[in-house]
């Protein structure tokens, strides 16, 4: 009896994530979407002590699951969605090596509010809006995929992405909605 339910709760746990994919593909198909996508993998948790956003070598970088993952990401785009029309990525090389594996080199544009911040304080505040302008503002008919960092997306979105998550997003009156989720692992 009991393994019969913890069958079936684990069997309906496990389709979700396969259903949100699914329909967030379909948002895709159709265009004029904002996409917000965590970096690939990654590995730590914290930049090193010698952190300089000028050099990679001081940064955590992808590893190759994440180098791999990144291309997995820009081949799924390529066969399920509209095109790809804008990439912004934050300054830092993880995100910006995601974009270019993902989807070339010459379209991504690096930017320094897709940036981890602090969640708290004005700064917070000026990020936020800085996104919605940038969502509001895009009126293509393929997609925008913003590259950042799961703490970048739960300080705006309230969520944290899996590594390599695409998160859909619309802005209305001055306010951030997710509309969709793709689960790339």
């Amino acid at each position: 009896m009991y393994r019969t339910l913890i069958i079936t709760i684990l069997s309906f746990a496990l389709a979700l994530p396969a259903a949100a994919t699914e329909a967030g593909w379909a948002l895709l198909r159709n265009g004029g979407q904002v996409v917000l996508l965590n970096h690939a993998n990654a590995p730590g948790a914290t930049e090193p002590a010698a952190f300089d956003i000028e050099s990679c070598r001081t940064q955590r970088n992808l590893s190759e699951r994440g180098r791999q993952q990144a291309r997995r990401i820009g081949a799924l785009f390529a066969a399920r969605a509209a095109p790809v029309e804008e990439i912004f990525s934050s300054r830092y090389c993880r995100t910006r090596d995601t974009a270019e594996l993902a989807f070339g080199a010459s379209l991504v544009e690096t930017v320094d509010w897709l940036d981890p911040f602090d969640a708290d304080g004005e700064e917070a505040d000026a990020r936020r809006q800085r996104l919605i302008e940038e969502i509001e503002a895009y009126t293509g008919s393929g997609i925008l995929v913003m590259v950042t960092h799961d703490s970048y997306v739960d300080a705006v979105l309230g969520t944290r992405p899996r590594e390599g998550e695409a998160i859909i997003v619309t802005a209305h009156d001055g306010a951030l909605q997710t509309v969709g989720r793709i689960v790339f692992n």
